[in-house]
């Protein structure tokens, strides 16, 4: 059983909450609805399981008067051996996206506070149904503002892949340490991580691909396991998306390992179609984002506080949300190229820009990145501490940082982070990083 960290989560939620549902969204396949239903199941005396994409007919349990005594009432009606125990019964609605009376109803069963309720589903579903135009499916759709905490869950993060291959949190506080110290890490142990940072390149943290690899042990298995995964979005795609949109938003996402290529990693309509524009292709990257496949990351203008001011909304990359399957989209030779370190040029860059990306923004870090028009300088990764921003660059390997020292002498940031596939060391206000020590920054 993989252990994940949206279970304490749901733990606080549990312990902080008034009057308050939990609505958790997230890629597909990621594991939510497992580890939802062992926290129900763990956690209360009752623990009652509505699918709503399953089971359809349960869908009439929010049809028609949306009091919670009556919602109760039709759930007795409903749901075999059910028992509504009060402050001790959790309520899963998953696929909520199949009734938008559902979703409505939160708020009303939240303010009632008798039985613990969390919901789960495709926000393709909610945002993206094909057979509802946009202003109609609004006035289906009330969302409970101010009632539901609205919770994203990833696919494993780097940490909890250490756990699932054994590596225990004395471990990990051990090698945290050494980040905390400044000081070199022992080659040995260096060495050791990073060959299991490469090995998470490959694997990713889809919970399916990862048992796969803990089962196996078998790279080309991992491989299969995700392209069942990429054969699913294909099936989402066809079910949740409108007939002319479908071709562009599989070149979109297919699209993506050449933009990783570039020496500059910007996205580019052009690169998804000779004449491509944003008029064509900007919903089909909404899509991709709204069904958890990607996120944009933008560039600023100048590298100040606060980042969101200097935004430019139309220069911006795009990443995987799962390091696995981006380098599963390279194919299967470019994952063994990068697991033996035998990969070079232009797109081993972007690959390890895509995974320094999973390793922070699961640690829930906004992030942005800055590079001028009229110079070379690039910095892949912005962040804001302590009223200050941080610059983080990524090297593949051992390389100079010219765009980080001109960074530091222009806006003399308190503290710069260079990650390498190497070891620690320091260079006044910059720090060298191995790139697994990504998931201690914050």
């Amino acid at each position: 059983m993989l252990r994940r960290k949206f279970y304490n989560q749901m733990f606080e939620w549990k312990q902080k909450k008034h009057k308050e549902c939990l609505f958790v969204t997230g890629a597909r396949q990621i594991g939510k609805t497992y580890i939802i239903e062992q926290f129900g199941k763990e956690n209360y005396k009752s623990y009652i399981y509505l699918n709503l994409f399953k089971n359809p007919e349960l869908c009439s349990i929010f049809d028609g008067s949306l009091e919670p005594q009556e919602i109760y009432k039709r759930l007795s009606l409903s749901v075999p051996d059910v028992n509504l125990i009060p402050h001790d019964t959790m309520i899963f609605i998953d696929e909520i996206q199949a009734s938008p009376n559902a979703r409505t109803a939160l708020k009303f069963l939240a303010i009632d506070d008798r039985f613990d309720v969390v919901a789960s589903g495709s926000l393709l579903g909610i945002h993206y149904n094909k057979n509802i135009d946009e202003e109609e499916q609004n006035r289906k759709v009330s969302i409970p503002v101010g009632y539901e905490r609205e919770v994203e869950m990833y696919s494993l993060d780097f940490e909890e892949f250490l756990w699932a291959n054994g590596i225990t949190d004395e471990v990990i506080s051990s090698l945290c340490t050494y980040f905390e110290k400044k000081e070199k890490v022992p080659e040995e142990i260096n060495e050791r991580y990073l060959k299991l940072l490469r090995e998470f390149m490959l694997v990713g943290g889809m919970p399916e691909v990862v048992n796969t690899f803990l089962e196996t042990s078998n790279f080309q298995e991992v491989y299969a396991a995700q392209q069942k995964i990429f054969r699913a979005y294909e099936d989402d795609i066809q079910l949740y998306a409108k007939n002319t949109e479908k071709p562009k938003i599989r070149d979109c996402y297919f699209s993506i390992p050449r933009q990783l290529a570039k020496e500059y990693t910007k996205f580019q309509y052009k690169t998804v179609e000779k004449h491509g524009s944003a008029k064509k292709y900007d919903n089909s990257l909404s899509w991709l984002e709204g069904a958890g496949l990607i996120k944009l990351l933008r560039n600023v203008s100048l590298p100040e506080m606060p980042l969101k001011a200097y935004e430019q909304p139309e220069n911006f990359k795009v990443y995987v949300t799962d390091i696995g399957l981006l380098t599963a989209l390279f194919g299967f030779e470019t994952q063994a190229a990068l697991v033996k370190k035998e990969l070079n040029g232009h797109a081993k860059g972007g690959i390890y820009e895509n995974l320094i990306f999973d390793l922070l923004y699961k640690r829930a870090i906004p992030l942005n990145y800055y590079k001028r028009s009229d110079n070379a300088q690039e910095i892949e990764f912005l962040f804001e501490k302590n009223g200050s921003v941080i610059p983080v660059e990524v090297k593949s390997r051992h390389g100079n940082t010219a765009s980080l020292n001109e960074f530091i002498e222009t806006f003399s940031p308190p503290r710069a982070y260079k990650l390498v596939d190497g070891n620690l060391g320091t260079d006044g206000t910059k720090v060298t990083l191995p790139q697994y020590m990504a998931i201690f920054l914050q």
